[in-house]
């Protein structure tokens, strides 16, 4: 091996957290694998030096390309222990035939180079799969529909119901998806840095406020992009075009053994718990770790590739299982690791917070008949949103206080905490809401105030409004017209700490994250008129809104 190679490959172990490993290994470049359509995939495939014999082999699917980054950090490091790895550029990008059509065609292209793999004199028919992110999605469309099954998958950072991460409860993710409709747009004409600088952020802040949306592709791709088209134009409730994204409905009893990482700033988060609740309730094999990480900072990354490495090695080379718990999460705050046989924890006590018409937030609700709140939403000054889980940074938590000062949020909150409390678990809301318009969301965020009175979001969660959801599951309507509105809010790992105080906000959107809503029931990407809408927020006996917090015992 090159010596340089040898180096570089020293240091990103060391980088990563990995123990060094100098296996020998050679790349061949650029190999085509036929798709049933007649498109060529190119992949470069990493073997062991030595003899020739067959090998198990990992799959690696990528958008992102396969030399670089890519093969440095993902295929190089497993190589280097022993690992035959073919990392493969999907449909449309660096060098693969085809249109790049996101999410649409990885199912039949995936399983189409499994069985090529299985054909190779060098593959001995064990196939694994790994990656974060896209490459996460790239092992769902393939994982429940192998046959044989796979070795192993690493579903990381990623969700099998993807269309939920595209439309959180109804609501258009649009900064994320622009966002990556950016760097997607611009990878292969080297047009966008993974990390933004201060020209391309002001053309996606310019981007994101442009009405009508359907061309802000535009603005920070300099051409259409596919992606983007879609998702503007096939973001209704239930809209069949996205069946191929979405693997929520498999059988899940095909996966086999499945490793996780995701973090709490996660967009994924909240999917990819849920995923792993399925699974282990389907019988399947599962671990997961969630960290204090936001989508694909190096401490995910670094996690991502600890575990795989060792994932593998058991699976494909018989290595010890690597030790832990199912289940092991971070709770911010407190700076430790928690390990749990489940989740959610079976000794978290789901404790309700009730909203007061003095603004308080307490553990009982309002006695009698309290008139409710009351604010405009205008979709010509949305309200704006700050810090949670985006794609790329600022995200996590920031100071609140531009926000809870505009009319357009109510804020409740509790008295200082006499001692910590930890919130481990799923985290919701029930918001009892009468809305001018039938075309309105309900945001709702928690917040940590600390004793200085610097507010910090915590956990949040939308909903979108429409006469399509209600009533829905999610959505029942009174007999008074006062609608009770279910909001799931993002899953948390977090100490409270003593002396802080608990808040809740409640407001009609959170804008630029996610689209805001004209009150006309037009298509968000072709929206151009807006409508301002009144909220009422009842916090009665008969409409006692409030939040369920997943509080940890002591």
């Amino acid at each position: 091996m090159n010596p340089l190679y040898h180096l570089a490959g020293r240091a990103v172990d060391r980088a990563v957290g990995l123990p060094p490993a100098t296996a020998s290994y050679v790349v061949r470049r650029d190999v085509a694998v036929p798709m049933p359509d007649g498109v060529a995939l190119l992949g470069d495939h990493y073997r062991p030096a030595g003899p020739d014999g067959p090998l198990p082999v990992v799959l690696i699917r990528s958008p992102y390309g396969r030399a670089g980054f890519a093969g440095m950090v993902f295929a190089a490091p497993l190589a280097r222990r022993g690992l035959q790895v073919f990392i493969q550029s999907t449909r449309g990008t660096f060098g693969s035939g085809g249109l790049f059509r996101p999410f649409l065609s990885e199912r039949p292209d995936g399983l189409a180079t499994v069985a090529w793999l299985r054909d190779q004199p060098w593959c001995d028919g064990q196939v694994a799969m790994t990656g974060g992110s896209y490459l996460g999605h790239t092992q769902w469309a393939v994982a429940p529909y192998a046959d044989p099954p796979l070795r192993s998958v690493s579903l990381n950072i990623t969700v099998a119901k993807m269309t939920a991460a595209f439309y959180n409860h109804g609501a258009p993710g649009l900064q994320n998806a622009l966002t990556w409709t950016g760097f997607i747009g611009n990878q292969e004409r080297g047009g966008l840095h993974p990390i933004p600088g201060p020209r391309q952020l002001t053309r996606l802040k310019r981007a994101l406020r442009k009405v009508p949306l359907q061309a802000a592709d535009i603005d920070v791709a300099g051409a259409p992009v596919a992606f983007w088209r879609d998702f503007v134009d096939h973001s209704a409730p239930g809209d069949e075009f996205w069946a191929a994204a979405d693997h929520d409905g498999a059988d899940l009893t095909r996966l086999p053994p499945v490793s996780m990482v995701t973090g709490w700033w996660d967009l994924f988060a909240p999917g990819q718990l849920r995923d792993y609740m399925a699974i282990r309730s389907a019988g399947g094999t599962a671990r997961i770790i969630v960290g204090p990480w936001l989508h694909g900072e190096p401490g995910e990354l670094k996690a991502i590739i600890q575990q795989d490495a060792a994932w593998l090695d058991h699976h494909l080379n018989g290595a010890p299982l690597p030790p832990g718990a199912p289940v092991r999460v971070f709770l911010q705050q407190a700076g430790r690791w928690l390990d749990f046989a489940d989740w959610p924890p079976p000794a978290a006590v789901n404790t309700p917070y009730y909203p007061r018409v003095s603004g308080a937030l307490r553990l009982d609700a309002e006695p009698g008949d309290a008139p409710p709140h009351t604010f405009v939403y205008d979709p010509a000054d949305p309200t704006p949103s700050k810090g949670g889980p985006l794609l790329q940074p600022p995200g996590k938590q920031v100071d609140n206080a531009a926000i809870e000062i505009r009319p357009d949020v109510l804020t409740f909150t509790t008295d200082p905490l006499d001692a910590d409390l930890d919130l481990v678990g799923p985290v919701t809301a029930r918001i009892f809401v009468r809305t001018g318009r039938q075309y309105a969301d309900v945001f709702v965020r928690v917040c940590d105030v600390d004793d200085r009175g610097v507010s910090r979001n915590v956990v949040d969660g939308i909903r979108r409004l429409s006469p399509q959801t209600v009533p829905g599951a999610d959505v029942q309507a009174g007999d008074d017209g006062v609608l009770a509105v279910d909001v799931e809010l993002y899953p948390t790992g977090y100490r409270v700490l003593a002396g802080h105080r608990i808040r809740v906000q409640v407001s009609g959107g959170s804008f630029p994250r996610y689209a805001r809503n004209f009150g006309t029931g037009e298509p968000f990407g072709s929206a151009t008129r807006a409508v301002r809408c009144r909220f009422e927020i009842y916090h009665d006996s008969r409409h006692p809104s409030h939040v369920v917090l997943p509080v940890l015992p002591s």
